[in-house]
């Protein structure tokens, strides 16, 4: 074996000597050009999503009466398949948005077709809204929040800029939106239209649009918006009933009567996991839309005020996130889907302490339901694959790895 030294202790020449490392330089070198490496996870988004992912399979368990198990189960699985689609598109939605497939106008296309078939499926509750496929109830209305949300940060980023001087440059996005909401209200669903409406809105003033020309838009959505509180029988008395729920507390009044009451029974730290008295079939939903009462039941005011925070936390980030994006798209994508996910999360909470009329709004990541735990789950990977490409290094990689101190001598 060849030696450094020989016996007589005159160097080798023969034997070339390792090469120190430059200072600084990482041990790893960068990859070859051509090799495929993962892209960087976002700690603090990744750190939220796995905490409201177990907690949410916690307060599933805990919320169902008597068929814990099976919801348990069943929420398992839909989480899986939610975290799997987060962990590709974390990876790959980057390099799938450019497919042409994947343009945001031929994903709109795609929700229309959905949001119009749905209408012509058997009713659930005497409701459109859920496409049966036989193993899992497909809900077309959650498909088009984010398909809504690539699709107008894909249109803006292109006139960002422009809107507060040509205010013609909103019609495409809202009669898109106007499309989009109106199948979603044919199915007699307002929450989502009334969610999206304030997206879309928060949106177009994000890229530039002035107030006086939102009021516009405005002003045409409020008689709709009235007439389907005022007209429509159901949602008159749910109206009526949230501004005096105790005129009626073995009616109408009787769900947001027995969230009060849940709410109330669970003092500054609850009764304990799983101890909740309402969940036994007094309060109606308890482990979709009130889940949030069950809550405040178990975990009281502190656990509430825990989960208040990591919502916040998630605002927080998104935005930040948002501020620092490499481009428009991005930068209107991260701020659209991070307000998407936490106004939905408030107005659940909302609704369940009486502050909103009730309506069937789900609360991300924690009610039961396999369509909106996995979009919700989607939306979490974008935001996540939209961090990472802002961190990632905007140079191409090089065939050989030369430390920046040493690169141009």
């Amino acid at each position: 074996m060849p030696t450094l030294f020989n016996r007589s202790g005159k160097r080798n020449n023969f034997i070339k000597k390792p090469q120190p490392r430059p200072w600084g330089a990482a041990r790893n070198p960068l990859p070859v050009k051509g090799t495929w490496r993962p892209l960087p996870m976002d700690k603090p988004l990744a750190f939220i999503t796995f905490a409201f992912v177990l907690f949410g399979l916690i307060f599933t368990y805990s919320s169902s009466a008597f068929d814990s198990m099976a919801y348990f189960k069943r929420q398992v699985l839909f989480d899986m398949l939610g975290i799997a689609a987060a962990l590709f598109l974390w990876q790959f939605y980057d390099k799938l948005q450019k497919n042409w497939l994947f343009r945001p106008i031929h994903l709109m296309y795609v929700t229309w077709v959905l949001l119009t078939v749905v209408l012509f499926t058997k009713p659930i509750a005497n409701v459109h809204r859920w496409i049966d496929l036989g193993f899992f109830n497909l809900q077309p209305s959650e498909i088009a929040k984010v398909t809504l949300v690539i699709y107008v940060a894909d249109y803006l980023s292109t006139v960002q800029g422009k809107l507060s001087k040509n205010w013609m440059l909103m019609i495409k996005p809202l009669v898109v939106t106007g499309i989009t909401l109106g199948l979603i209200l044919i199915a007699r669903d307002f929450g989502t239209p009334a969610l999206m409406s304030v997206v879309v809105g928060a949106m177009l003033f994000a890229a530039g649009a002035k107030l006086k020309h939102l009021a516009v838009p405005v002003a045409v959505a409020l008689p709709v918006a009235v007439q389907q509180l005022l007209f429509v029988p159901y949602r008159r008395e749910r109206l009526f009933s949230f501004l005096n729920p105790e005129a009626d507390p073995g009616g109408i009044g009787y769900q947001l009567v027995q969230s009060f009451t849940a709410v109330g029974s669970g003092g500054w730290f609850g009764k304990g996991l799983g101890n909740s008295e309402l969940k036994l079939e007094y309060l109606p939903a308890a482990h979709t839309d009130f889940i949030f009462s069950i809550m405040c039941e178990e975990v009281g005011l502190f656990g509430a005020a825990v989960l208040l925070t990591f919502f916040c936390w998630l605002l927080v980030r998104g935005i930040s996130l948002a501020r620092v994006a490499r481009n428009n798209f991005n930068s209107l994508l991260i701020f659209g889907l991070t307000i998407t996910i936490c106004t939905q999360a408030f107005i659940n909470m909302a609704m369940a302490i009486g502050l909103m009329p009730t309506k069937g709004i789900a609360l991300p990541f924690f009610s039961y339901g396999g369509s909106s735990v996995i979009m919700t789950l989607v939306m979490m990977g974008i935001l996540l694959n939209m961090a990472a490409s802002d961190s990632a290094p905007k140079t191409p990689l090089r065939e050989d790895y030369t430390h920046y101190r040493t690169r141009n001598r």
